[in-house]
């Protein structure tokens, strides 16, 4: 029998009298490889923090039995020992880390914790700055593992890689699967396929009781009329008449008891809702933005350069309309700058002078006045209420959060809104430059199904390979200062 890593009984953890974790019971075991999968702001973060010891719990016990590393996609790298070979394969630099950027800050973390063997990994959101390589690397590193893994991660290729549990937070309960996020999704249409099978037994369990309930009643209002036709003749009719009429009436109540027993069975019946159903949103365009031109993004002998270091040397491409088109390649290729270079429509770029290009970039997003999310919405959208709301709910802002102010939205919610915008708003062409970093994955899959919907042109660079997988129509890659066409 596998040995305890991690036991957790009776936790609560609250937050501001909300409760973010309540767990009865859950184990982690000796060579379990969990993925933690939930919304932003579901706890599954705080679950890490919590078997790490960082998040001490308002009632019940962690226990733990094993030494575990963590890493934290917030904290920034720290100067320690790392084993050498791990510095190459990860292209560290040997800088000051002061000046790391980003995915050279990941990367670095990654190799203080693989330099050293723990008996168990706790790990949240590695490859948010890693390119294809370094997610590669990362699987190559943990596929063999020996030691209790907890993995929260939106790639699901990685979770597909990795693990063979899921761990579900929702509404502050953890729910286990087995097997790896495919096959939990499965799982999951499986439970909704059941629901929508209990429903539609209640729907028609109850549809017959009230029919039954409605035909007694009937039933009992005709034998009231027969009633009362008799009571016009009862001064004429012989003594024993009186028996019959008495006779009827009390088969009426019987009857109208039955009615009420049935009715009383209908409000017994347990409950059962429909399964939400995923409707894909349309977002059509005026007349005024439709494109004509076959490309209406065109390269001609493109060389590009950032700094002194050469992207692109005479590059030619011809991205066609109402395509989705990726553009892949390592860290540093010039995909980025590429699309910067786009959206400037610099030297060497045609594009459609009927074009309206809106761009998502990674950054911190600042809104200039106070607006509710839905007001800021409407402002900018010729679309209907109706629409604008679903989109918004795709993208988790449901019930009072369409009603908050823009400017009090936290960095991952105003990453939600922009998106919302770009699809909704006044353009045809979209530049999207990693646009599921710091997304959950159900809103990446919001995000693939906004793709689905949207018939304009869009451009969209990301180290998602699923999420490409999903959405592009074309591949592209940058290699030895080119452009290619993969798929």
């Amino acid at each position: 029998m596998k040995k305890l890593s991690v036991e957790f009984e009776n936790i609560e953890v609250s937050y501001l009298d909300r409760v973010v974790l309540s767990i009865p019971q859950l184990a982690v075991h000796q060579f379990d490889r969990i993925g933690v999968v939930g919304r932003n702001g579901a706890g599954k973060s705080t679950l890490l923090k919590l078997i790490n010891g960082q998040v001490k719990p308002g009632g019940g016990h962690v226990k733990r039995f094993a030494d575990f590393a963590y890493f934290d996609q917030l904290t920034s790298a720290t100067d320690s020992e790392i084993d050498y070979e791990l510095m190459g394969k990860l292209s560290i630099p040997k800088t000051d880390i002061d000046h790391f950027s980003g995915g050279e800050q990941t990367r670095m973390k990654l190799a203080q914790i693989f330099s050293t063997y723990h008996e168990g990994l706790l790990i949240d959101e590695p490859t948010t700055h890693l390119d294809e390589e370094g997610i590669k690397f990362f699987i190559d590193e943990l596929r063999y593992y020996y030691g209790a893994l907890i993995l929260v991660s939106h790639d699901r290729h990685v979770l597909d890689q990795l693990v063979t549990k899921i761990w579900e937070v929702e509404d502050g309960c953890v729910t286990e699967y087995t097997g790896n996020y495919s096959d939990y999704v499965e799982q999951k249409e499986l439970e909704k396929r059941k629901q929508q099978e209990e429903y539609e037994k209640h729907v028609k369990e109850k549809s017959r009781l009230m029919k039954a309930a409605e035909e007694k009643m009937k039933k009992a209002d005709k034998i009231n009329r027969a009633s009362g036709q008799m009571s016009k003749k009862e001064a004429k009719a012989k003594a024993n008449k009186m028996f019959m009429t008495k006779e009827k009436g009390t088969s009426q109540k019987s009857v109208q008891r039955a009615a009420k027993a049935i009715e009383q069975r209908v409000e017994q019946l347990e409950e059962t809702e429909a399964p939400k159903e995923e409707q894909i949103i349309r977002f059509h365009q005026s007349n005024e933005l439709k494109l004509h031109n076959k490309f209406p993004i065109m390269a001609d002998r493109l060389t590009l350069k950032a700094g002194n270091k050469l992207l692109l040397n005479e590059s030619s491409f011809q991205f066609p309309l109402g395509n989705t088109i990726a553009i892949t390649g390592k860290n540093g290729s010039g995909k980025t700058t590429l699309l910067h270079h786009i959206i400037k429509c610099g030297e060497g770029i045609t594009i459609s002078p009927k074009a309206v290009i809106g761009s998502y970039e990674q950054m911190d997003y600042q809104f200039e006045r106070d607006e509710t999310v839905i007001a800021y919405m409407k402002n900018r959208s010729d679309h209907n209420e109706s629409k604008i709301r679903a989109a918004l709910n795709a993208m988790n802002f449901n019930g009072n959060a369409i009603k908050k102010n823009v400017r009090e939205l936290s960095g991952g919610e105003a990453i939600r809104l922009v998106l919302c915008q770009l699809f909704l708003g006044r353009y045809n062409v979209l530049v999207l430059d990693e646009p599921t970093n710091f997304l959950d994955i159900y809103c990446i899959e919001a995000l693939e199904s906004f793709l689905e919907g949207y018939v304009g042109t869009v451009l969209l660079v990301s180290h998602d390979r699923t999420f490409i997988d999903r959405t592009a129509d074309r591949i592209y890659s940058i290699e030895d200062q080119t452009i290619k066409l993969k798929s």
